[in-house]
């Protein structure tokens, strides 16, 4: 007889099997052991032959290759002889250790191949591990056993909760261990917990039980591991003070079209995601670059954007459409904008006419054609162009003056003297290069310009001189116009302060400055915005707009106000007269924000 040999050492890699109780001998070893024995030493084709007729573990394997059958402790082969069954006893809690210990040993060197051939699925494994390997790519992953884990558990933990696998079964024993992974240019490592369980093969050797969750515990068949670029960070900018501005109704289509400053750097992000699998949204494990955006400071104040939302909240009650925009004159910054319905931003997109207020602009273009404030211009009760002009209120006034027929809105006295004075095409122009009508505005977002077109003729003219016709404003426009006459100079309006403004090719004349502003300060605490310009004082001044809409149709309401360095505009489709509608939604902000 002879001694016997003790069984070959696993050595982990993929391929290498032990066969019942024996083990491949030299060729010295040859004579010794039957016939049938060293047919295992003869080829390549042999050793295959071999293994089918004695089964085992290496068998198992490459059939279920490519047959991607079978199971631990099943055949999973046709039309051969069926082996003796192998040992029935579970592996032992030593045994789990230790192929545990030489699985994530080889996993976190980065030899998959040795990795792969300690689980009871080699190819799969091998699949699974260098997808992780490719599409993780970490710099460095060190995996570290925890000790024994519960019965089954072949998912581990996460966060506190045991994930389990459907395919483990009770009394497989089960070893925790931590995943550490460091990746280029991360701010920390990713650390999770997971575990593996571990069954024995037909041949009886200790392997790990294969799991997706193994790689990761809510990694599921389907679905796949790895670095994704994240979405590009959408910038959330802020009020002038750093307050949040995302809650205000009339902003949400707004804060979404504020793009970073011209040069800005914007970092996208990367993170490891998991993804893939019918219904399943993408799970984001760990952020490696968090995306980031340049924080952007709009112009808006929050607390009068807050206001503003409320004026025009209630004036579009009952379906109403509405509009209103505060800007500081010194600066030209936009400090509130809010709008009716929210479908559409009219308060700097609309174009509608602008009904009296548009006087501030024929009293400038007159004022600079030698009338003053105190010229008679008669108001007279009916006048023609040939088209017949009426007033709102019924009544002849001989002697009004400039100031009169501006304080009482009177139509017929500025078409008169409008006509008179005025050559086809000066409102155009004092609409451009004095208040910058007409010019292509940058403010921050897409906006409107006005269209103040030159007349064809005088029917045209008279309805451009009390802001009907083609005149087409909003809100932001007109608020803008009211600025320029409280602080003198004409500041484009803009909602951030890096935006690139236009400036206007003139300027407003210093005396028709200070006349404008004598007349307007005279119609609110005299004229027809006495009642919304109530309690307001300091330096104020108003005028009030009502615009015909059509035959039939109510007017629509138009105010015009400054107090301080706040001026305001605010339009109220169908709400009647300018001092009513739209001249409360204005005073409610001036009275808020304005300041004397």
């Amino acid at each position: 007889m002879h001694d016997e040999k003790e069984p070959d050492e696993y050595t982990g890699y993929a391929g290498h099997a032990e066969l019942d109780d024996d083990h491949v001998e030299s060729e010295a070893d040859a004579p010794r052991r039957p016939a049938a024995k060293r047919v295992l030493l003869m080829t390549a084709g042999g050793v295959f032959a071999a293994l089918l007729a004695v089964g085992g573990y290496g068998a198992y394997n490459i059939v279920t290759a490519v047959t991607d059958g079978g199971s631990p402790g099943t055949d999973g082969r046709q039309g051969t002889a069926t082996a003796a069954q192998g040992p029935a006893e579970p592996a032992t809690a030593e045994q789990a250790a230790s192929v545990a210990k030489d699985f994530l040993a080889a996993w976190g060197r980065g030899d998959v191949p040795a990795a792969a051939g300690l689980t009871d699925s080699p190819e799969t494994a091998r699949a699974a591990l260098t997808a992780f390997h490719d599409q993780v790519a970490a710099r460095t992953l060190a995996l570290t056993a925890t000790g024994p884990a519960p019965a089954g558990t072949t998912g581990g933990t996460t966060g506190g909760t045991t994930a389990g696998s459907a395919g483990a079964t009770t009394g497989e024993p089960a070893v925790g261990f931590r995943v550490k992974a460091e990746f280029e240019g991360a701010t920390g490592a990713w650390e999770y917990d997971s575990a593996l369980s571990v069954v024995r093969a037909k041949d009886g050797r200790a392997v790990v039980r294969w799991t997706p969750t193994v790689i990761h515990p809510h990694l599921a068949p389907g679905r796949t591991i790895g670095v994704k670029p994240l979405p590009d960070p959408v910038s959330k900018p802020t009020d002038r003070n750093g307050k949040p501005l995302e809650g205000f109704p009339s902003l949400r289509a707004v804060l979404p079209q504020i793009a970073p400053a011209d040069g800005a750097t914007v970092v996208a992000g990367r993170a490891v995601v998991i993804s893939g699998g019918p219904g399943k949204e993408p799970e984001q494990l760990f952020v490696l670059t968090p995306p980031t955006a340049p924080q952007v400071k709009l112009t808006l104040d929050a607390d009068l954007q807050q206001v503003a939302e409320e004026a025009v909240k209630q004036q579009s009650a009952g379906g109403k459409p509405s509009s209103l925009v505060a800007v500081e004159p010194s600066t030209g910054h936009i400090l509130a904008m809010a709008y009716s319905p929210l479908n559409f931003n009219r308060a700097v997109g609309g174009g509608q006419a602008p009904g009296s207020t548009m006087k501030v602009i024929t009293s400038a273009a007159l004022l600079q054609e030698g009338v003053t404030p105190d010229t008679v211009v008669p108001c007279k009760e009916t006048t023609y162009s040939p088209r017949v002009w009426h007033n709102d209120d019924a009544g002849n006034f001989p002697s009004y003056t400039l100031t009169d027929d501006f304080t009482h809105s009177c139509n017929t006295g500025f078409i008169d003297k409008g006509l008179e004075k005025l050559q086809p095409g000066t409102l155009a122009k004092v609409a451009r290069e004095q208040f910058g009508l007409g010019l292509e505005w940058h403010i921050g977002i897409p906006s409107r310009d006005a269209t103040v077109p030159v007349p064809g003729n005088k029917d045209e003219a008279a309805a451009g001189y009390i802001g009907q016709g083609q005149i087409q404003v909003n809100s932001l426009l007109m608020a803008s116009v009211a600025a320029t006459v409280q602080s003198g100079t004409f500041r484009q309006p803009v909602l951030r302060e890096d935006a690139k403004r236009v400036t206007a090719p003139g300027r407003l004349p210093s005396d028709v400055a200070r006349d404008l502003r004598t007349m307007m300060a005279k119609t609110a605490t005299q004229g027809t915005a006495r009642a919304p310009m109530s309690g307001l004082s300091g330096q104020v001044g108003a005028k009030t707009g009502t615009a015909e809409a059509g035959s039939g149709q109510a007017t629509n309401s138009w105010f015009i106000a400054y107090q301080g360095d706040l001026a305001v505009a605010a339009e109220v489709e169908g709400g009647g007269h300018g001092n009513s509608a739209a001249g409360v939604a204005a005073a409610q902000v001036l009275k808020a924000g304005g300041k004397g």
